[in-house]
C-alpha cells in the first residue's frame, strides 16, 4: 500500500466526496431498505479497497502476501470512523434522529 494511501488526509475534498456517497446512500435508501444500502456500502468498499491493494502490488505474489497488513489496515481504519460517529451521533442524536427525517447527516 503506498504512503499516499495509508496517509488519507480529511480535508474539504474527502468530506465532499464522502457527502456525495451518503447523499446516493439517502437517495437509495428511499426506494430500498437501509440495511440493503448499507450493504451495498461495505461491499463497495470491500471491493474498491481490494482493488486498490491489488493495483499497487508489484506483483500477484505481492498482492496475496500484503493480504492480512491490508485487511488489518482497513479493519482498523473503519473502526476507528465507525468509533468517531458513534461518539458524534450519541452527542447529536436529538438532532440527527429526533424527526421523523432518517437521512444519513
Amino acid at each position: 500500500m503506498s504512503d499516499e494511501t495509508k496517509n488519507t488526509h480529511k480535508d474539504d475534498e474527502f468530506f465532499s466526496m464522502a457527502d456525495s456517497y451518503i447523499a446516493l446512500a439517502n437517495k437509495q435508501s428511499k426506494d430500498v431498505i437501509q440495511g440493503k444500502v448499507s450493504a451495498t456500502f461495505l461491499y463497495a468498499a470491500a471491493r474498491f479497497n481490494t482493488f486498490l491493494v491489488a493495483s499497487n502490488a508489484e506483483s500477484k505474489e505481492q498482492f496475496k502476501a500484503d493480504k492480512d497488513h491490508s485487511i488489518d489496515y482497513f479493519v482498523t481504519e473503519y473502526k476507528k470512523m465507525l468509533e468517531e460517529h458513534f461518539t458524534d451521533y450519541s452527542s447529536n442524536y436529538d438532532t440527527y434522529i429526533g424527526t421523523n427525517d432518517k437521512t444519513i447527516n
